[in-house]
């Protein structure tokens, strides 16, 4: 997998919802009970069920959303003792939760500092395009009905899935969907793991074209075991939502400035302006 550091596409305005929103997923996985375990890998067994009481309680769970119906318990947060050993205790949910309304909660949800940086990766490098194009309320918008498609999307695909299912992919998938649409030959400047990291400048088209071929070979169950733990159908849906919504706004798009070339001899020698 390539890694995106730079695209070559300036943008006219300060891109302050992609800010935002960045921004916004920080201060929440900073306040997340439990999330210093995942900055070093480990925590206590009460941080892991605080973590789960947290994230039970405004993750999206997908046969919660496609059934309407609560688990009947749910972790407390709290640490018990049973005949196996410590453990998170379980009890009826004592909240209401309203499966629709986590969609948007699960959105700014993560599971670790790798999670969480490079999905802001993504977002900072190809949002403020889109933001710049679509403009700031537009783009809000388009962000969290691509993130509401996906994991809608998801859930339908898994409607007996108990597994929470958190992360800002799906609305960020969406993003580049839209990119790829509008800037298919912008350069992106990545990172390949080539037994050192080499970097590159590489098409759009041809970087994102790259990952979402992966992501829909994964979500196919290729390449990893049963999927593994990343909703790769959610990246795919999240990302054809965002190409059709952005479609009607290609024709009047301009194109991404072309890339400086080297340049040598003659060409090289400076030129006087009037």
């Amino acid at each position: 997998m390539v890694i995106p550091v730079h695209d070559v596409n300036p943008v006219r305005r300060t891109p302050w919802v992609t800010y935002a929103l960045i921004a916004a997923n920080f201060v929440v996985f900073l306040s997340t009970p439990g999330v210093a375990g995942s900055v070093t890998g480990g925590g206590t067994l009460a941080q892991l069920c605080h973590l789960q009481a947290f994230t039970e309680h405004y993750a999206l769970v997908p046969r919660e959303l496609v059934h309407h119906r609560l688990p009947r318990l749910v972790p407390t947060g709290e640490v018990g003792f049973g005949t196996h050993g410590p453990g998170c205790v379980l009890a009826p949910p004592p909240y209401g939760k309203s499966p629709a309304l986590s969609v948007f909660t699960a959105m700014f949800l993560h599971g670790s500092w790798l999670h969480l940086l490079g999905n802001m990766l993504f977002l900072w490098i190809f949002g403020n395009n889109i933001e710049d194009r679509m403009g700031h309320v537009r783009f809000l918008l388009f962000y969290v009905v691509c993130g509401y498609a996906a994991g809608y999307g998801f859930a339908l695909l898994n409607p007996g899935s108990g597994q929470p299912l958190i992360g800002a992919s799906g609305a960020i998938a969406g993003v580049l969907g839209a990119y790829l649409v509008l800037y298919p030959r912008a350069r992106v400047w990545v990172l390949v793991p080539f037994l050192i990291f080499l970097p590159l400048r590489l098409p759009a088209w041809l970087v994102l074209g790259f990952w979402f071929v992966l992501q829909a070979f994964y979500s196919a169950g290729e390449g990893v075991s049963s999927a593994g733990t990343v909703a790769y159908a959610a990246h795919v849906v999240g990302f054809v939502v965002g190409m059709l919504l952005a479609w009607p706004l290609k024709p009047g798009t301009p194109p991404p400035p072309e890339p400086r070339r080297l340049l040598f001899g003659r060409q090289a020698r400076p030129r006087h302006t009037w």
